[in-house]
């Protein structure tokens, strides 16, 4: 995810500085990006804006050496804002958020919980759609947003698929749901899914029937069960 958001914000400050643990990412991301490798004392006093991306049982390994650092942005999951301000005592202002994986491309959605300056904000803005919510809601919000970019990519998968099945060609199957899935999401940011769908199915035509064959298997509790097993996961 700290990639996704990096490359997001490709070409829009001065520097951006990685570090990572010893797997070589830091590296690589500067390398591709136009970066700097630094050590974590270094990040800590020269940053503006300090993207923790850690596993949260690195947490207390990792933030001592960032003593310096006066605005913090996690995505830690499951790692709480009153657990970040207590492992980072010295911060001003400390930035709860989970991002999805659109950061990428700038058509994220980031749920975010706690203190930030405008500026960070506005950083967090240059990546996609911000939602301010309480903590308590992270997790139902997660399992809504962050995980379900793996769900309608294979949902537009297997649509492709069954259109290459019957003849056409692999790469212009995928190509014709991808498109019509970004239109389709604008359509949806105007209209209720309801209207979306009749719009569509005229009665007795060929989409009717395909939402009927849907619904024999099951296909909305299949995705209602994603999310639950989602939820159940990250509270278990």
């Amino acid at each position: 995810m700290a990639a996704a958001i990096a490359r997001g914000w490709r070409g829009e400050f001065e520097a951006m500085l990685f570090s990572d643990s010893g797997s070589g990412r830091a590296q690589a991301l500067a390398e591709e990006l136009g970066g700097e490798v630094a050590s974590n004392d270094e990040i800590g006093s020269r940053a503006d804006l300090v993207l923790l991306a850690v596993k949260p049982n690195k947490l207390d390994e990792v933030t001592p050496d960032l003593g310096g650092a006066k605005e913090v942005v996690s995505v830690l999951a499951a790692t709480s804002l009153e657990r970040l301000r207590a492992a980072l005592p010295d911060a001003e202002q400390v930035l709860r958020v989970m991002p999805n994986v659109g950061v990428e491309v700038r058509q994220g959605v980031l749920c975010v919980a706690g203190s930030a300056s405008e500026g960070a904000r506005e950083k967090l803005e240059l990546l996609g759609h911000v939602v301010e919510l309480p903590e308590e809601d992270f997790d139902a919000a997660t399992a809504v947003m962050g995980c379900s970019p793996a769900y309608l990519a294979l949902a537009v998968e297997a649509i492709a698929d069954a259109g290459a099945a019957d003849g056409l060609d692999p790469g212009l199957a995928r190509e014709l749901v991808v498109e019509t899935a970004v239109g389709t999401a604008e359509l949806l940011r105007r209209h209720e899914p309801a209207a979306v769908r009749e719009a569509v199915a005229s009665p007795g035509g060929s989409t009717e029937k395909g939402l009927e064959a849907l619904d024999r298997e099951h296909a909305p509790e299949a995705f209602a069960a994603a999310v639950r097993a989602s939820l159940e996961r990250m509270r278990g």
